[in-house]
């Protein structure tokens, strides 16, 4: 999944970019492919501010003019979306893990931003939610 960024030419050199979907992503790089990588990573680590709260993740607006896309690993998509659907449905980690039988424990690890977790286990997670995980596959 891509959010959209915008990319602004700093005052003693480099970008500095921001988020408008994921305010607390902010960040600079002194070349364009650095301020790319440093979007990408700061992406990334705001991520567990929203899981770290329990709160929504905001999904991508479109882009607007000016703005560029940033990925977000695939990984971190799946646990975004499992979180957003958890959190809309008032299910906790341990009740999660009740419907999975599996342990609460577990069930964290699966929330982890941080844990390494197989797409079979977050789908299955989904799945519990009443819901399922699609990947497709598009032109890049």
């Amino acid at each position: 999944m891509y959010y959209p960024a915008r990319f602004e030419p700093a005052p003693e050199g480099g970008f500095v970019v921001t988020f408008r979907d994921i305010p607390e992503a902010i960040t600079q790089g002194d070349t364009e492919a650095e301020a790319v990588e440093m979007a990408e990573d700061v992406l990334y680590s705001s991520m567990e501010v929203y899981f770290d709260g329990k709160r929504q993740v905001p999904l991508p607006s479109k882009t607007k003019r000016g703005e560029r896309l940033v990925a977000l690993p695939p990984s971190a998509w799946a646990k975004v979306l499992l979180l957003n659907e958890m959190l809309e449905q008032h299910v906790t980690p341990s009740e999660l893990a009740r419907r999975l039988h599996t342990t609460p424990q577990n069930m964290n690890k699966v929330i982890n931003l941080g844990h390494t977790t197989k797409i079979d286990a977050l789908n299955e997670a989904m799945r519990a939610l009443g819901k399922r995980l699609e990947v497709t596959v598009a032109a890049a």
